[in-house]
């Protein structure tokens, strides 16, 4: 007979979502001796395993396949359950997961979630960075509630709103040669020396893709964890930078730098809010993705 518990289906679907036991562990909370010994015992339980062991991580059988749509309905559920009843409790009380692209979690989602968060005391928001293309897949698959993406990706039949726009530029040290420049391709821009965010960035990877695409490599001198320090190096002539439009013009209020728009198609942004649906969610969450809305406009 098969029995587990909520920390059971929370820790494996953890695992699951982040390719590792480890850092299931972590995101559950738990001490990874604990962490194995659930999924051993899950293992057993059922009679068959849940997760393939590699080198690089794990990932789910096709039994942990399946079991992880059902976790996923019946944690949703549960959210719903507590959002529902939390009226009677004095407020909102849950979590709301959110994956979001570089350019929306370092730009537009910190004000936003401090307004939100100031009137939902109860509520708290788990976010995690990819990219479009990973974020429409993920939500898709019901392992996050909300996904803000760039509105060049596919959607596919998941719902959508309009969220902000913006745009990628180059940002180049102002005795720049390409500092005269009113825009430029990108593929003029990897013809030098880059200054990023760290390679594991949903950004970093995105350009590591645009630029494999055209055959070209990228030369990243530094890699770093913020836009304003990549501001910061280029103003000191270390390299050039990619950033997008919004977070640039706020960055050169401080420091001594040239925008240059790119010409590429992909460089435009308008991003979208997407989600399965939404009547679905609990009415905290209803209220988060009304209020993204409201800010975005």
């Amino acid at each position: 007979m098969m029995r587990f518990d909520l920390v059971d289906l929370n820790l494996f679907r953890h695992i699951v979502e982040a390719g590792s036991i480890t850092h299931g562990a972590e995101r559950a909370n738990l001490a990874l001796a604990a962490a194995s010994t659930r999924i051993r015992a899950m293992e057993v339980s059922l009679g068959a395993a849940l997760l393939v062991r590699g080198r690089l991580g794990v990932s789910p059988t096709q039994a942990g396949r399946t079991l992880l749509g059902h976790i996923r309905d019946i944690l949703g559920q549960i959210e719903r359950m507590q959002g529902d009843l939390s009226v009677f409790a004095g407020g909102a009380v849950g979590q709301i997961r959110v994956l979001s692209n570089t350019n929306a979690l370092t730009e537009f989602l910190p004000e936003a979630l401090s307004a939100y968060l100031a009137l939902h005391t109860g509520v708290s928001v788990d976010i995690e960075e990819r990219t479009s293309d990973e974020i429409v897949g993920m939500v898709a698959d019901g392992a996050a509630d909300l996904g803000i993406v760039a509105g060049t990706v596919d959607t596919g039949r998941l719902q959508t709103f309009p969220f902000r726009h913006d745009r990628f530029v180059a940002v180049v040290a102002p005795d720049h040669p390409l500092a005269r420049r009113t825009d430029i391709d990108f593929a003029e821009v990897l013809e030098h020396d880059l200054v990023g965010l760290d390679r594991p960035s949903a950004l970093t990877r995105f350009l590591a893709d645009k630029a494999a695409r055209i055959g070209r490599p990228m030369r990243l001198r530094v890699q770093l964890r913020s836009f304003d320090a990549v501001c910061r190096l280029v103003e000191c002539g270390v390299g050039l930078g990619i950033v997008p439009e919004t977070t640039a013009r706020r960055a050169k209020r401080i420091t001594d730098i040239a925008l240059v728009p790119l010409r590429d198609p992909w460089a435009v942004r308008d991003l979208m809010l997407c989600l399965r649906d939404l009547d679905a969610l609990p009415p905290f969450a209803q209220d988060f993705v009304a209020h993204l809305r409201a800010v975005g406009t």
